[in-house]
């Protein structure tokens, strides 16, 4: 079976260029620190604050700009600042959690785009056909790094697109239970 990379996505922002201008001044353009492994995506160096009832959380915000805010954090990290989100797809953010947004040169009020990234397989239709799946499917991937702690991750969502390279992501508290350090692999278990 294909081995596929499972890469941690730690806590960040995705904003609309109207936000993005709000928060860092008219005319503001994301500047590249990182290009991430799914093309054409990248942490910048702008970093905004995200603010909840009980507390303040540092993100980095990632590019391009999109259509729609969205704020990506652990359950952990919602707990702490005193947001509550639900765990969804990304691009779900509908009745999601609220927090606000602050940068140096203002501030957004989000009322919903706080989730809980669910868990998924970035994938081309080339390495689908190879997998044996379809966009939309649900499996099971099993972890193949010795970390200490043998894990399968149920409810694994393959997003399908040749727009992608083949690559699971997972949140910090996914991959701190897993005991994750320096490359881990997995692969769909049926």
């Amino acid at each position: 079976m294909k081995q596929i990379l499972i890469e941690t996505s730690a806590r960040h922002v995705h904003v609309t260029q109207e936000t993005l201008e709000v928060l860092f001044g008219k005319g503001a353009q994301l500047e590249i620190k990182k290009e991430l492994s799914q093309p054409g995506q990248f942490a910048s160096n702008q970093k905004v604050q995200v603010v909840g009832p009980k507390g303040v959380l540092n993100c980095s915000i990632l590019g391009p700009c999109r259509k729609l805010n969205q704020v990506e954090l652990s359950l952990t990290d919602a707990r702490s600042i005193g947001v509550s989100i639900p765990v969804r797809e990304s691009g779900d953010v509908a009745n999601s959690g609220a927090c606000k947004l602050v940068g140096p040169c203002g501030e957004v009020e989000l009322k919903e785009g706080v989730i809980a990234a669910k868990r998924h397989i970035h994938m081309t239709e080339e390495d689908a056909k190879e997998l044996n799946v379809k966009n939309g499917e649900i499996v099971k991937v099993r972890v193949l790094n010795e970390t200490g702690r043998k894990l399968i991750f149920d409810d694994v969502v393959c997003r399908v697109s040749n727009q992608y390279a083949l690559a699971m992501h997972v949140d910090t508290d996914e991959a701190n239970a897993g005991s994750f350090s320096g490359l881990v692999y997995g692969e769909i278990v049926k």
